[in-house]
Protein backbone atom coordinates (compact mmCIF):
# COMPACT_ATOMS: atom_id res chain seq x y z
CA UNK A 1 0.00 0.00 0.00
CA UNK A 2 2.70 2.50 1.10
CA UNK A 3 4.90 1.87 -2.24
CA UNK A 4 1.79 2.11 -4.23
CA UNK A 5 1.15 5.80 -2.74
CA UNK A 6 4.91 6.62 -3.56
CA UNK A 7 4.37 5.85 -6.67
CA UNK A 8 1.44 8.02 -7.44
CA UNK A 9 2.79 10.92 -5.79
CA UNK A 10 6.22 10.44 -7.61
CA UNK A 11 3.60 10.62 -10.60
CA UNK A 12 2.13 13.50 -9.57
CA UNK A 13 5.50 15.26 -9.65
CA UNK A 14 5.96 14.51 -12.84
CA UNK A 15 2.82 16.14 -14.22
CA UNK A 16 3.37 19.73 -15.99
CA UNK A 17 1.14 21.43 -13.98
CA UNK A 18 1.37 24.56 -11.54
CA UNK A 19 0.45 22.67 -8.06
CA UNK A 20 2.72 23.58 -5.71
CA UNK A 21 4.76 21.88 -3.48
CA UNK A 22 2.50 22.81 -0.80
CA UNK A 23 -0.30 21.42 -2.20
CA UNK A 24 1.49 17.90 -2.84
CA UNK A 25 2.83 17.47 0.72
CA UNK A 26 -0.59 17.97 2.11
CA UNK A 27 -2.33 15.89 -0.33
CA UNK A 28 0.22 13.28 0.80
CA UNK A 29 -0.30 14.24 4.54
CA UNK A 30 -4.00 13.38 4.30
CA UNK A 31 -3.68 9.67 2.69
CA UNK A 32 -0.95 8.85 5.42
CA UNK A 33 -2.52 9.96 8.40
CA UNK A 34 0.20 12.64 9.57
CA UNK A 35 -0.62 17.03 9.37
CA UNK A 36 2.86 18.22 7.30
CA UNK A 37 5.12 20.87 8.84
CA UNK A 38 3.72 24.68 7.90
CA UNK A 39 5.01 25.42 4.90
CA UNK A 40 5.03 28.94 3.74
CA UNK A 41 3.23 28.57 -0.18
CA UNK A 42 4.14 32.39 -1.86
CA UNK A 43 3.89 32.95 -5.43
CA UNK A 44 6.88 34.42 -7.04
CA UNK A 45 6.95 38.01 -8.68
CA UNK A 46 9.98 39.34 -10.70
CA UNK A 47 11.03 42.49 -12.31
CA UNK A 48 14.16 43.65 -14.19
CA UNK A 49 15.61 46.96 -15.55
CA UNK A 50 19.00 47.56 -16.59
CA UNK A 51 20.24 51.29 -16.45
CA UNK A 52 22.85 53.30 -18.17
CA UNK A 53 25.62 54.78 -15.65
CA UNK A 54 28.13 55.39 -18.41
CA UNK A 55 29.73 59.06 -17.56
CA UNK A 56 28.49 61.51 -19.99
CA UNK A 57 32.43 63.10 -19.93
CA UNK A 58 35.68 62.48 -18.66
CA UNK A 59 35.84 61.38 -14.95
CA UNK A 60 38.49 59.97 -13.04
CA UNK A 61 39.17 56.38 -12.33
CA UNK A 62 39.47 54.78 -9.66
CA UNK A 63 41.48 51.39 -8.82
CA UNK A 64 44.79 52.55 -8.95
CA UNK A 65 47.20 54.71 -6.47
CA UNK A 66 47.60 57.60 -9.43
CA UNK A 67 45.54 59.47 -10.66
CA UNK A 68 43.54 58.74 -14.21
CA UNK A 69 41.54 60.70 -16.47
CA UNK A 70 39.52 58.83 -18.92
CA UNK A 71 40.14 59.94 -22.58
CA UNK A 72 37.23 57.59 -23.78
CA UNK A 73 34.29 55.51 -23.47
CA UNK A 74 35.01 52.35 -24.81
CA UNK A 75 32.22 50.15 -23.83
CA UNK A 76 28.77 51.46 -21.76
CA UNK A 77 28.75 51.07 -17.80
CA UNK A 78 25.57 49.25 -16.88
CA UNK A 79 23.45 48.99 -13.36
CA UNK A 80 21.56 45.68 -13.70
CA UNK A 81 18.66 44.99 -11.55
CA UNK A 82 16.37 41.99 -10.55
CA UNK A 83 13.39 42.50 -8.10
CA UNK A 84 11.58 39.86 -6.37
CA UNK A 85 8.29 39.57 -4.40
CA UNK A 86 6.77 36.75 -2.76
CA UNK A 87 2.87 37.52 -2.22
CA UNK A 88 0.21 35.31 -0.45
CA UNK A 89 -2.56 37.10 -2.75
CA UNK A 90 -2.31 40.36 -2.70
CA UNK A 91 -0.40 40.42 0.82
CA UNK A 92 2.85 41.05 0.35
CA UNK A 93 5.51 38.83 2.25
CA UNK A 94 8.96 39.46 1.72
CA UNK A 95 10.86 41.63 -0.88
CA UNK A 96 14.97 41.86 -2.59
CA UNK A 97 16.16 44.72 -5.18
CA UNK A 98 19.95 43.11 -6.20
CA UNK A 99 21.71 45.55 -8.43
CA UNK A 100 24.64 44.84 -9.87
CA UNK A 101 27.07 48.27 -10.80
CA UNK A 102 30.00 48.20 -13.23
CA UNK A 103 32.40 50.30 -10.86
CA UNK A 104 34.98 49.28 -7.96
CA UNK A 105 33.08 49.42 -4.99
CA UNK A 106 30.09 50.43 -3.62
CA UNK A 107 30.66 53.41 -0.37
CA UNK A 108 27.82 53.31 2.63
CA UNK A 109 27.24 57.36 1.17
CA UNK A 110 26.26 56.33 -2.16
CA UNK A 111 24.30 53.21 -0.90
CA UNK A 112 22.37 55.78 1.62
CA UNK A 113 22.14 57.98 -1.64
CA UNK A 114 20.49 55.49 -3.70
CA UNK A 115 18.10 54.39 -1.00
CA UNK A 116 16.94 57.96 -0.30
CA UNK A 117 16.00 58.28 -4.20
CA UNK A 118 14.06 55.29 -4.15
CA UNK A 119 11.81 56.03 -1.06
CA UNK A 120 11.28 59.41 -3.12
CA UNK A 121 9.49 57.60 -5.60
CA UNK A 122 8.29 54.25 -4.00
CA UNK A 123 7.44 55.18 -0.61
CA UNK A 124 5.94 51.78 0.31
CA UNK A 125 9.30 49.95 -0.92
CA UNK A 126 11.59 49.02 2.25
CA UNK A 127 14.90 50.52 1.17
CA UNK A 128 16.52 48.41 3.30
CA UNK A 129 16.01 45.17 1.04
CA UNK A 130 17.73 46.80 -1.36
CA UNK A 131 21.60 46.04 -1.95
CA UNK A 132 24.21 47.09 -4.39
CA UNK A 133 27.65 45.18 -5.50
CA UNK A 134 30.14 46.29 -7.83
CA UNK A 135 31.74 43.98 -10.13
CA UNK A 136 35.28 45.77 -9.26
CA UNK A 137 36.10 46.76 -12.82
CA UNK A 138 38.85 49.57 -12.31
CA UNK A 139 38.05 51.41 -15.53
CA UNK A 140 34.95 53.38 -13.90
CA UNK A 141 34.47 56.64 -12.25
CA UNK A 142 35.61 57.44 -8.11
CA UNK A 143 32.63 56.77 -6.31
CA UNK A 144 34.23 58.24 -2.88
CA UNK A 145 35.03 61.25 -1.55
CA UNK A 146 37.63 60.15 0.70
CA UNK A 147 40.51 62.41 -1.18
CA UNK A 148 42.09 59.22 -2.25
CA UNK A 149 42.39 61.64 -5.47
CA UNK A 150 43.38 65.42 -6.26
CA UNK A 151 40.99 65.63 -9.22
CA UNK A 152 41.20 68.84 -11.91
CA UNK A 153 38.26 71.11 -11.36
CA UNK A 154 37.94 72.14 -14.85
CA UNK A 155 37.01 69.81 -17.79
CA UNK A 156 36.53 66.56 -15.32
CA UNK A 157 32.55 65.30 -13.97
CA UNK A 158 33.19 65.63 -10.12
CA UNK A 159 32.77 62.94 -7.72
CA UNK A 160 29.91 64.57 -6.32
CA UNK A 161 28.27 65.27 -9.24
CA UNK A 162 28.95 61.68 -10.83
CA UNK A 163 27.43 59.84 -7.74
CA UNK A 164 24.29 62.23 -8.39
CA UNK A 165 23.86 60.88 -11.74
CA UNK A 166 24.57 57.11 -10.72
CA UNK A 167 21.94 57.59 -7.94
CA UNK A 168 19.04 58.96 -10.01
CA UNK A 169 19.77 56.68 -12.93
CA UNK A 170 19.98 53.54 -10.38
CA UNK A 171 17.07 54.74 -8.49
CA UNK A 172 15.14 55.50 -11.54
CA UNK A 173 15.69 51.68 -12.70
CA UNK A 174 15.00 50.14 -9.48
CA UNK A 175 11.29 52.12 -9.37
CA UNK A 176 10.56 50.62 -13.63
CA UNK A 177 11.68 47.37 -12.01
CA UNK A 178 9.48 47.12 -9.15
CA UNK A 179 6.24 48.56 -11.20
CA UNK A 180 7.01 45.66 -14.21
CA UNK A 181 6.98 42.90 -11.47
CA UNK A 182 4.88 40.38 -12.18
CA UNK A 183 4.21 36.71 -11.80
CA UNK A 184 7.57 34.39 -12.81
CA UNK A 185 9.66 31.77 -11.86
CA UNK A 186 12.85 30.97 -11.00
CA UNK A 187 15.48 28.16 -10.94
CA UNK A 188 19.18 28.13 -10.10
CA UNK A 189 22.04 25.80 -11.64
CA UNK A 190 25.75 25.45 -11.13
CA UNK A 191 28.65 25.42 -14.07
CA UNK A 192 32.60 25.45 -13.88
CA UNK A 193 34.68 27.42 -16.10
CA UNK A 194 39.01 29.06 -14.79
CA UNK A 195 38.29 32.66 -14.84
CA UNK A 196 39.71 33.13 -10.95
CA UNK A 197 43.33 32.75 -10.37
CA UNK A 198 45.05 33.35 -6.97
CA UNK A 199 46.94 36.15 -7.23
CA UNK A 200 49.54 35.65 -4.15
CA UNK A 201 52.91 33.90 -4.62
CA UNK A 202 54.59 32.44 -1.49
CA UNK A 203 58.46 32.16 -1.38
CA UNK A 204 61.22 29.85 0.53
CA UNK A 205 61.28 32.58 3.36
CA UNK A 206 57.52 32.21 4.14
CA UNK A 207 57.20 35.99 2.60
CA UNK A 208 53.89 36.46 -0.21
CA UNK A 209 53.42 38.98 -3.10
CA UNK A 210 50.50 40.34 -4.70
CA UNK A 211 51.23 39.07 -8.93
CA UNK A 212 54.72 38.10 -7.18
CA UNK A 213 56.67 36.49 -9.64
CA UNK A 214 56.16 32.31 -10.61
CA UNK A 215 59.61 31.68 -12.55
CA UNK A 216 61.94 31.84 -9.22
CA UNK A 217 64.16 29.66 -7.73
CA UNK A 218 62.76 30.51 -4.33
CA UNK A 219 59.16 30.25 -5.39
CA UNK A 220 57.71 27.64 -3.88
CA UNK A 221 53.52 27.65 -4.16
CA UNK A 222 50.01 29.43 -4.42
CA UNK A 223 48.97 30.45 -1.80
CA UNK A 224 45.12 29.97 -1.08
CA UNK A 225 42.34 28.37 -2.90
CA UNK A 226 40.63 29.11 -6.27
CA UNK A 227 36.67 28.73 -6.81
CA UNK A 228 35.41 27.96 -10.06
CA UNK A 229 32.23 27.98 -9.53
CA UNK A 230 29.92 29.72 -11.53
CA UNK A 231 26.27 29.93 -9.85
CA UNK A 232 23.33 30.92 -12.00
CA UNK A 233 19.78 31.62 -11.45
CA UNK A 234 17.45 32.14 -14.52
CA UNK A 235 14.10 33.90 -14.39
CA UNK A 236 11.05 33.48 -16.27
CA UNK A 237 7.66 35.27 -16.92
CA UNK A 238 4.42 34.14 -16.86
CA UNK A 239 4.46 33.46 -20.48
CA UNK A 240 7.48 31.25 -20.02
CA UNK A 241 10.04 33.77 -21.49
CA UNK A 242 13.16 34.16 -19.75
CA UNK A 243 13.39 37.80 -18.78
CA UNK A 244 16.80 38.05 -16.17
CA UNK A 245 19.71 35.81 -14.77
CA UNK A 246 22.20 36.03 -12.04
CA UNK A 247 25.56 34.98 -12.66
CA UNK A 248 27.92 34.78 -9.56
CA UNK A 249 31.51 34.27 -10.17
CA UNK A 250 34.70 34.19 -7.51
CA UNK A 251 36.63 36.74 -9.67
CA UNK A 252 36.53 39.91 -9.73
CA UNK A 253 36.55 42.13 -13.21
CA UNK A 254 40.10 43.79 -13.54
CA UNK A 255 41.53 42.46 -17.06
CA UNK A 256 42.07 45.89 -18.40
CA UNK A 257 42.16 47.43 -15.00
CA UNK A 258 45.14 49.95 -16.19
CA UNK A 259 43.54 51.53 -18.93
CA UNK A 260 42.85 55.29 -19.37
CA UNK A 261 39.49 54.45 -20.56
CA UNK A 262 36.13 53.91 -19.36
CA UNK A 263 35.15 50.22 -19.66
CA UNK A 264 33.16 47.13 -17.93
CA UNK A 265 36.06 45.17 -19.00
CA UNK A 266 35.95 41.32 -19.22
CA UNK A 267 31.75 41.28 -17.90
CA UNK A 268 31.24 43.70 -21.24
CA UNK A 269 32.30 40.80 -23.75
CA UNK A 270 30.44 38.03 -21.51
CA UNK A 271 27.17 40.24 -21.23
CA UNK A 272 27.22 40.75 -24.97
CA UNK A 273 27.98 36.65 -26.03
CA UNK A 274 24.63 35.85 -23.30
CA UNK A 275 22.64 38.53 -24.87
CA UNK A 276 23.50 37.18 -28.52
CA UNK A 277 22.33 33.22 -26.76
CA UNK A 278 19.58 34.49 -24.65
CA UNK A 279 17.82 37.66 -26.32
CA UNK A 280 19.17 41.19 -26.06
CA UNK A 281 16.56 41.99 -23.61
CA UNK A 282 17.77 39.80 -20.87
CA UNK A 283 19.17 41.51 -17.72
CA UNK A 284 21.97 40.21 -16.73
CA UNK A 285 23.36 40.64 -13.15
CA UNK A 286 27.14 40.27 -12.42
CA UNK A 287 27.86 38.76 -9.07
CA UNK A 288 31.66 38.87 -7.59
CA UNK A 289 32.31 35.81 -5.14
CA UNK A 290 34.65 35.82 -2.48
CA UNK A 291 37.41 36.73 -4.60
CA UNK A 292 39.93 39.10 -2.69
CA UNK A 293 42.59 37.17 -3.77
CA UNK A 294 41.49 36.70 -7.29
CA UNK A 295 42.13 38.01 -10.47
CA UNK A 296 41.64 36.70 -13.88
CA UNK A 297 45.43 37.66 -14.59
CA UNK A 298 47.79 34.44 -15.18
CA UNK A 299 50.61 33.36 -12.75
CA UNK A 300 51.97 30.91 -14.53
CA UNK A 301 51.63 29.02 -17.92
CA UNK A 302 51.28 31.70 -19.04
CA UNK A 303 52.60 31.36 -23.12
CA UNK A 304 50.28 28.20 -23.23
CA UNK A 305 47.29 30.01 -21.92
CA UNK A 306 48.15 32.48 -25.03
CA UNK A 307 48.51 30.34 -27.76
CA UNK A 308 44.98 29.03 -27.57
CA UNK A 309 43.90 32.38 -27.00
CA UNK A 310 45.83 33.30 -29.89
CA UNK A 311 44.41 30.29 -32.13
CA UNK A 312 40.68 30.69 -31.60
CA UNK A 313 41.56 34.12 -32.91
CA UNK A 314 39.96 35.88 -29.66
CA UNK A 315 41.21 38.60 -27.28
CA UNK A 316 42.18 37.88 -23.95
CA UNK A 317 38.36 39.26 -22.45
CA UNK A 318 36.72 37.50 -25.48
CA UNK A 319 38.16 34.20 -23.94
CA UNK A 320 37.14 34.78 -20.62
CA UNK A 321 33.58 35.32 -21.65
CA UNK A 322 33.65 32.78 -24.08
CA UNK A 323 34.45 30.42 -21.10
CA UNK A 324 31.81 32.56 -18.76
CA UNK A 325 29.11 31.62 -21.87
CA UNK A 326 29.55 27.76 -21.67
CA UNK A 327 29.43 27.36 -18.10
CA UNK A 328 26.15 29.06 -18.34
CA UNK A 329 24.79 27.47 -21.25
CA UNK A 330 25.55 23.65 -19.29
CA UNK A 331 23.43 24.72 -16.08
CA UNK A 332 20.24 26.26 -18.45
CA UNK A 333 20.57 22.78 -20.12
CA UNK A 334 19.89 21.11 -17.30
CA UNK A 335 18.07 22.83 -15.16
CA UNK A 336 15.14 25.36 -17.61
CA UNK A 337 12.79 22.74 -17.05
CA UNK A 338 12.76 22.80 -12.91
CA UNK A 339 10.81 25.94 -12.63
CA UNK A 340 9.57 27.17 -9.43
CA UNK A 341 6.47 29.66 -8.85
CA UNK A 342 5.80 28.92 -5.18
CA UNK A 343 9.45 29.37 -3.80
CA UNK A 344 10.24 30.46 0.01
CA UNK A 345 11.71 33.84 -0.70
CA UNK A 346 13.42 35.39 3.17
CA UNK A 347 15.26 37.97 2.88
CA UNK A 348 16.93 38.89 6.17
CA UNK A 349 19.30 42.37 7.01
CA UNK A 350 21.20 42.24 9.82
CA UNK A 351 23.89 44.93 11.49
CA UNK A 352 27.20 42.87 12.58
CA UNK A 353 29.86 44.56 14.23
CA UNK A 354 33.37 42.92 13.41
CA UNK A 355 36.65 43.30 15.53
CA UNK A 356 39.02 45.47 13.78
CA UNK A 357 42.26 44.93 13.36
CA UNK A 358 44.66 46.89 15.64
CA UNK A 359 47.45 48.82 14.12
CA UNK A 360 50.40 47.70 16.02
CA UNK A 361 53.42 50.41 16.97
CA UNK A 362 55.88 48.69 14.50
CA UNK A 363 52.80 49.51 11.54
CA UNK A 364 51.88 52.90 12.89
CA UNK A 365 56.06 53.69 12.55
CA UNK A 366 56.42 52.72 8.84
CA UNK A 367 52.87 54.22 7.89
CA UNK A 368 53.64 57.15 9.37
CA UNK A 369 56.84 57.46 7.84
CA UNK A 370 55.68 56.44 4.56
CA UNK A 371 52.66 59.35 4.43
CA UNK A 372 55.38 62.38 5.21
CA UNK A 373 57.46 60.75 2.19
CA UNK A 374 54.88 61.29 0.00
CA UNK A 375 53.04 64.45 1.73
CA UNK A 376 56.95 65.64 1.25
CA UNK A 377 56.93 65.03 -2.05
CA UNK A 378 53.91 66.72 -3.05
CA UNK A 379 54.64 70.11 -0.87
CA UNK A 380 58.19 70.11 -3.25
CA UNK A 381 55.89 69.43 -6.51
CA UNK A 382 52.47 70.07 -6.42
CA UNK A 383 52.44 67.76 -10.16
CA UNK A 384 53.02 64.96 -7.99
CA UNK A 385 49.72 64.90 -5.65
CA UNK A 386 48.64 63.14 -9.12
CA UNK A 387 51.07 60.09 -8.39
CA UNK A 388 51.55 60.13 -4.91
CA UNK A 389 48.14 61.32 -3.35
CA UNK A 390 46.47 57.93 -3.56
CA UNK A 391 49.78 56.72 -1.01
CA UNK A 392 49.61 59.45 1.20
CA UNK A 393 46.28 58.62 2.08
CA UNK A 394 46.64 55.25 2.20
CA UNK A 395 49.11 55.72 4.62
CA UNK A 396 47.24 58.09 6.60
CA UNK A 397 44.69 55.98 7.29
CA UNK A 398 46.53 53.84 9.16
CA UNK A 399 47.97 56.50 11.07
CA UNK A 400 45.00 57.55 12.12
CA UNK A 401 43.61 54.53 13.15
CA UNK A 402 46.59 54.05 15.70
CA UNK A 403 45.87 56.89 17.21
CA UNK A 404 42.07 56.48 17.43
CA UNK A 405 42.80 53.23 19.14
CA UNK A 406 44.64 55.01 22.36
CA UNK A 407 40.41 56.04 23.03
CA UNK A 408 39.35 52.73 21.96
CA UNK A 409 41.48 49.94 22.47
CA UNK A 410 38.87 47.62 20.98
CA UNK A 411 37.41 49.13 17.81
CA UNK A 412 34.90 47.18 15.76
CA UNK A 413 33.73 47.81 12.35
CA UNK A 414 29.89 47.73 11.72
CA UNK A 415 28.05 46.12 8.67
CA UNK A 416 25.26 45.26 6.84
CA UNK A 417 24.50 41.68 6.29
CA UNK A 418 22.09 40.51 3.92
CA UNK A 419 21.04 36.92 3.84
CA UNK A 420 18.32 35.39 1.46
CA UNK A 421 16.56 31.99 0.81
CA UNK A 422 14.88 31.64 -2.50
CA UNK A 423 14.12 28.24 -2.41
CA UNK A 424 16.72 25.59 -2.41
CA UNK A 425 19.02 28.20 -2.58
CA UNK A 426 20.51 31.11 0.01
CA UNK A 427 22.47 34.16 -1.29
CA UNK A 428 24.71 36.39 1.24
CA UNK A 429 26.69 39.06 0.96
CA UNK A 430 30.32 40.99 2.11
CA UNK A 431 31.32 44.29 2.02
CA UNK A 432 34.85 42.97 2.00
CA UNK A 433 37.10 41.88 -0.97
CA UNK A 434 36.76 38.52 0.60
CA UNK A 435 39.78 36.56 0.38
CA UNK A 436 38.11 32.87 -0.93
CA UNK A 437 38.89 30.72 1.34
CA UNK A 438 36.27 32.29 3.54
CA UNK A 439 33.38 31.96 0.72
CA UNK A 440 34.17 28.34 0.92
CA UNK A 441 34.07 27.63 4.32
CA UNK A 442 30.49 29.70 4.23
CA UNK A 443 29.11 26.98 1.48
CA UNK A 444 30.92 24.30 3.15
CA UNK A 445 29.16 24.98 5.65
CA UNK A 446 25.56 26.11 4.43
CA UNK A 447 22.30 23.99 4.58
CA UNK A 448 21.36 25.41 1.28
CA UNK A 449 21.36 23.11 -2.03
CA UNK A 450 23.49 25.84 -2.71
CA UNK A 451 24.98 28.95 -1.61
CA UNK A 452 25.81 32.21 -3.47
CA UNK A 453 28.00 34.87 -1.81
CA UNK A 454 28.50 38.31 -3.57
CA UNK A 455 31.27 40.28 -2.21
CA UNK A 456 31.99 44.44 -2.80
CA UNK A 457 28.53 44.90 -1.32
CA UNK A 458 30.15 47.90 -0.02
CA UNK A 459 33.29 50.44 0.33
CA UNK A 460 35.39 46.82 -0.20
CA UNK A 461 38.95 46.47 1.97
CA UNK A 462 40.53 43.30 2.18
CA UNK A 463 39.97 40.71 4.38
CA UNK A 464 42.54 38.35 4.06
CA UNK A 465 43.06 35.11 5.89
CA UNK A 466 45.92 34.32 8.49
CA UNK A 467 48.01 32.88 6.15
CA UNK A 468 47.75 35.80 3.78
CA UNK A 469 48.37 37.86 7.38
CA UNK A 470 51.29 36.25 8.16
CA UNK A 471 52.91 36.53 4.42
CA UNK A 472 52.56 39.76 4.20
CA UNK A 473 52.46 42.29 1.15
CA UNK A 474 49.30 44.34 -0.42
CA UNK A 475 45.75 43.25 0.64
CA UNK A 476 47.01 41.42 3.61
CA UNK A 477 48.82 44.58 5.28
CA UNK A 478 47.14 46.94 8.09
CA UNK A 479 46.64 49.48 5.17
CA UNK A 480 44.60 47.05 3.29
CA UNK A 481 42.27 45.76 5.71
CA UNK A 482 40.37 47.09 8.51
CA UNK A 483 38.75 43.70 9.67
CA UNK A 484 41.66 41.01 10.10
CA UNK A 485 41.15 37.28 10.29
CA UNK A 486 39.28 37.26 13.68
CA UNK A 487 36.51 38.99 12.28
CA UNK A 488 36.43 36.88 9.35
CA UNK A 489 35.95 33.83 11.12
CA UNK A 490 32.95 36.02 13.00
CA UNK A 491 31.54 37.27 9.47
CA UNK A 492 31.47 33.51 8.64
CA UNK A 493 30.29 32.15 11.90
CA UNK A 494 27.54 34.82 11.54
CA UNK A 495 26.82 34.20 8.05
CA UNK A 496 26.06 30.84 8.16
CA UNK A 497 23.34 30.81 12.05
CA UNK A 498 21.63 33.38 9.82
CA UNK A 499 21.48 31.01 6.59
CA UNK A 500 21.26 27.81 8.39
CA UNK A 501 18.43 29.37 10.74
CA UNK A 502 16.30 29.97 7.45
CA UNK A 503 16.16 25.65 6.94
CA UNK A 504 15.37 24.92 10.54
Amino acid sequence: MLNSIKNRFNLTLNLKTRISRFALLSALGFVLGFVPLSVDAADLRVGVATADITPTGPVALWGQFHLRISQSNETPLTANIVVLESCAGDKSLDSAVMVSCDVVAIPDEVLAQVRKEVAKRLPELDTKKIFLNATHTHTAPVLSTDGWYVIPKDGVIQVKEYVAFFADRIAGAIVQAWNKRKPGSVTWGLGHAVVAYNRRAVYADGSARMYGKTNLPEFRNIEGYEDHDIGTLFFWNADGKLIGMVVNISCTTQEVESRNAVNADFWHNARERLHQRYGSDVCIVSWVGAAGDQSPHLMYRKAADERMVRLRGLTRMEEIARRIERAVDEAYEAVKNDRHTDVPLIHQVKTIRLPMRLVTEAEYAEAKVAYQKAADQIDKDPKAAERENGRKVFNQLTVQRFEAQKADPKPTYEMELHVLRIGDIAVCTSPFELFTEYGIRIKARSKAVQTFVVQLVGHGWYLPTEAAVRGGHYSAIINSNLVGPEGGQILVDSTVDVINGMWK
